[in-house]
């Protein structure tokens, strides 16, 4: 039996609502070790799933309503499935709706009653979103006894943050939370869709999160203009480089060979892109064969780039970034998730966490007057159902 701690007040919860027994599941978050704002460019990115997740009660009804209660703003809401959809409300409820209605287009579910509730920090640039995606489909797809491809439920749940939220995201999110391995991150091929598993738990090192605890106004649409950005330097390569769909199909020579055709700043967008894919595969290999040097020095590539290059950076991302760097022990760190705000992902020894923590800390409190939250987490399985005796 599985140890069903932190979904106790998402049980007691549904049955004082609904009086009957539901089943229970999960869909964690997600760290990008690095690959950033590569992935809606058929590149590659190295996430794992994280230790904090969301968690679902759900039972089925008979009729097309979704009766949906979230725990943590203690709120409710009614979907009818068989009413006209209701999108871009800004609201917890587009993420149950959206998914909801994208898995009804490729299986045969209908009403349930949910209560759900979730530790993944909200606006940390944890996939928060796909989280609850990922929990709220794999239950849905259950109850209903569906049988579909896990990939199609992370499609489904890519579709609703493209129609309902208006995030023009890629797909590593969903599949990060639905085929995460404990212990391991994946190198996500987000052409062909291809995952290689890579171990990150080596006993001698640890990856640390630190939440800037800002997430600014500008990232969701600045986020869609990157991603408009690159498609147009797709569109001007193309003119000149047959075979091109995608940024993902120039390597960084032709590149340098051609990138005088593009206009500022979509040539700094592409050029971050490209490297960035570069600097993706060559983590992996150092991963597996233990360089965590060589690894880290690709991370604060990885952050300048994503700073100067694509500009998705901000004074308190960088700040971490600095500060991680003084402390001894401290292989890399980088920006991790859509930026302006959210967290950055640091490598270190073990025995340096202490350190790191109080100079991380000291140096973040004494520029900007906050704390800034630190995890560790671990690598974790995607989403799966709990299992009870």
């Amino acid at each position: 039996m599985e140890d069903l701690t932190a979904s106790q007040n998402v049980i007691r919860k549904f049955e004082a609502l609904h009086r009957t027994t539901p089943r229970i599941f999960r869909g964690p978050g997600r760290v990008n070790l690095i690959g950033e704002h590569t992935d809606y460019n058929d590149g590659f990115v190295l996430p794992f799933a994280i230790d904090r997740e969301c968690i679902v009660a759900v039972a089925r009804r008979d009729d097309s309503l979704i009766n949906v209660f979230a725990l943590d703003p203690d709120e409710s809401a009614v979907i009818d499935l068989a009413a006209a959809p209701i999108k871009k409300r800004g609201h917890w409820v587009d993420y149950v709706e959206g998914t909801a209605r994208s898995l009804m287009d490729k299986c045969e579910i209908g009403g349930a009653d949910i209560v759900f509730s979730s530790d993944v920090p909200i606006g940390a640039g944890l996939s928060s979103s796909a989280a609850i995606e990922i929990a709220i489909g794999f239950a849905l797809i259950s109850i209903y006894g569906v049988d579909i491809e896990l990939k199609e439920l992370a499609f489904a749940a890519q579709r609703a943050e493209h129609e309902f939220v208006g995030v023009c995201s890629g797909i590593m999110d969903q599949f990060a939370s639905a085929f995460g391995k404990k212990g391991n991150a994946m190198l996500l091929d987000c052409r062909s869709l291809a995952i290689e598993y890579i171990p990150v738990e080596t006993g001698t090192s640890v990856i640390a999160v630190c939440d800037t605890k800002v997430k600014h106004e500008l990232a969701s649409t600045e986020y869609n203009i990157r991603r408009q950005e690159c498609e147009k330097g797709v569109e001007i390569l193309r003119s000149k480089l047959e075979g091109v769909r995608a940024l993902r199909d120039v390597d960084s020579e032709t590149f340098s060979r051609f990138e005088g055709i593009l206009p500022e700043p979509i040539r700094s967008r592409c050029k971050h892109v490209i490297s960035e894919n570069g600097r993706t595969l060559a983590a992996a290999e150092c991963l597996k064969q233990n360089d965590l040097k060589k690894a880290g020095e690709l991370m604060y590539e990885s952050h300048r780039s994503l700073r100067d290059d694509y500009q998705v950076s901000c004074p308190e991302l960088d700040k971490l970034v600095d500060a991680a760097a003084k402390v001894n022990g401290v292989y890399g760190a980088r920006m991790t998730g859509g930026g302006f705000g959210g967290c950055t992902v640091t490598l270190l020894e073990r025995g340096s966490v202490d350190d790191f923590r109080k100079t991380v800390s000291r140096q973040y409190k004494s520029r900007f007057d906050v704390e800034p939250d630190i995890y560790l987490f671990q690598a974790a399985d995607g989403a799966s159902e709990f299992t009870r005796a």
